[in-house]
């Protein structure tokens, strides 16, 4: 595995991106990135990296945050259960590590919401430990070179590829070798146009010698988006409206958002199922779609204007105007962005 690592790890050095988080080998920082740019793109997690160390430097700084300050700062990235973790975790860190990052990958890997692949990551780059990152980039990196046609979402098809990793691993240099990997997957192996006149490991791949790069990696199963219909009732009482804090395992837990009544076609709603609320006036104030992992959202929003807003158990008054200082959805702050009703006195 010789060449393999040295051609990656050349290449690294020559190529990579110059990224703050690679300026430093402090394990939150590193986390935080790790966990930033799960399932985001490295332009896009930039700015939140920059957001999150800037408010919460250290540890201490950010375990000892609310949730809806971390939740807000976390708003527009999307799964937010990795911000509820992030902050779950950086508490284990205070009170179970004396808020000394764990230097062990079993350590790191009990904070909540750390699997394999983070836990490796950290362990690798901080402290030099050889565990071998696998994420979508190492995936679709080692299939194509070697020809895998082992589903990567089987079970057989994950130990496989972590048995691979781990193989090809430079457990003398751990960091710069996983970061390599993922480096030549996020710039050159790409899902569509890969850039193979220029990778490294040309020489050597079994798919750009057979011209199947397009064919890897294998996946074995589709996933399944589920259609939901939504409306969203803005209540309003010429000053205030109402929100709630959304509570159980759904989607957006933690954030808040309007009342909402879920049909089963998109203009299913019998505006008379309203009449409870003594309306003065009901108007439709527009219609977006938008789409999450597993679900795809066909939201209508109601304006219902009412002489008063009667609360129910967990709902609060907030002013129109101030209702952007809590962490929403960003189907809500899409919404709010183009609804008159939000504009600016």
């Amino acid at each position: 595995m010789a060449d393999f690592t040295t051609l990656i790890q050349g290449w690294y050095r020559r190529n990579k991106r110059d990224l703050p988080w690679r300026q430093t080998k402090d394990p939150y920082k590193i986390w935080l990135s790790e966990v930033i740019l799960q399932q985001t793109r490295v332009d896009q997690g930039l700015n939140y990296y920059v957001k999150f160390t800037t408010q919460f430097p250290t540890v201490f700084d950010l375990a000892n945050a609310a949730e809806d300050e971390v939740l807000n700062l976390w708003q527009g990235l999307g799964y937010y259960s990795r911000a509820r973790n992030l902050h779950a975790s950086t508490k284990q860190v205070v009170e179970n590590f004396g808020g000394v990052f764990p230097r062990s990958y079993e350590g790191i890997k009990s904070l909540k919401g750390v699997g394999d692949y983070t836990a490796s990551a950290i362990a690798s780059i901080c402290f030099g430990l050889p565990h071998a990152v696998v994420d979508g980039n190492v995936y679709r990196v080692l299939s194509r070179y070697l020809e895998v046609s082992t589903p990567i979402d089987s079970t057989q098809g994950k130990k496989e590829f972590a048995q691979i990793a781990s193989e090809f691993l430079d457990v003398l240099n751990p960091g710069d070798h996983n970061q390599a990997l993922m480096e030549i997957g996020a710039l050159i192996c790409l899902p569509k146009n890969p850039s193979c006149e220029t990778c490294p490991l040309a020489g050597s791949c079994a798919a750009f010698h057979s011209n199947t790069q397009l064919n890897f990696p294998i996946k074995a199963k589709k996933t399944k988006v589920v259609k939901r219909y939504l409306n969203y009732l803005v209540l309003f009482d010429g000053k205030d409206t109402v929100i709630q804090k959304r509570v159980g395992k759904g989607i957006w837990q933690g954030l808040y958002d309007f009342p909402f009544i879920e049909v089963e076609s998109l203009n299913g709603l019998e505006l008379s199922v309203l009449n409870h609320y003594e309306p003065i006036e009901i108007m439709q104030d527009g219609q977006l779609k938008h789409s999450l992992s597993h679900q795809e959202l066909y939201v209508t929003f109601w304006v219902v204007k009412v002489s008063k807003l009667d609360l129910i158990q967990g709902q609060i008054k907030v002013p129109i105007s101030a209702i952007e200082a809590y962490p929403l959805p960003q189907l809500l702050i899409r919404y709010i962005q183009q609804s008159r009703l939000f504009d600016a006195d």
